[in-house]
């Protein structure tokens, strides 16, 4: 195609409307995005009660897996199996305040996106139970 056609097919194309709350670029964006994330972990505690459960779990998991004689990757592997129950669980979360911003009316497409995210969170769970099996079974069988 030659760039006469391409140049005037891109001045042809609708502009995509930009949100006013789409943050700023380079290090402006890094340090507000720092905060916000901020906010979302604050806000994660102050409104989720899975969330806060989850965090119940994962905290002392870490410690745990810090203190097993195993390899560094073993436990690189155990921390992040459970720091992607908190990943996965603040994505469900964020699906849930979505699909209720968009109506509290019970809709079969609503329950969907609700059941689909806690569905995501129980297969990192069981992810995470069977990481914490097979690395810990040989430790614990020697002893």
């Amino acid at each position: 195609m030659s760039e006469n056609k391409q140049s005037s097919q891109s001045q042809d194309a609708p502009q995509q409307p930009i949100s006013e709350f789409k943050s700023t670029s380079g290090f402006k964006r890094i340090f507000s995005a720092f905060f916000y994330s901020a906010e979302g972990f604050k806000s994660a505690w102050k409104n989720e009660h899975a969330f806060r459960q989850e965090l119940m779990i994962v905290v002392p998991g870490i410690i745990v897996a810090l203190l097993l004689p195993v390899t560094a990757l073993q436990k690189l592997l155990l921390i992040a199996v459970l720091v992607w129950i908190i990943i996965i669980e603040l994505i469900n979360s964020a699906i849930e305040a979505v699909v209720d911003r968009v109506s509290l009316e019970r809709n079969p497409l609503s329950k969907n996106a609700k059941d689909f995210g806690s569905a995501a969170v129980l297969l990192t769970c069981v992810l995470a139970v069977a990481t914490w099996a097979v690395i810990l079974y040989p430790v614990l069988s020697q002893g």
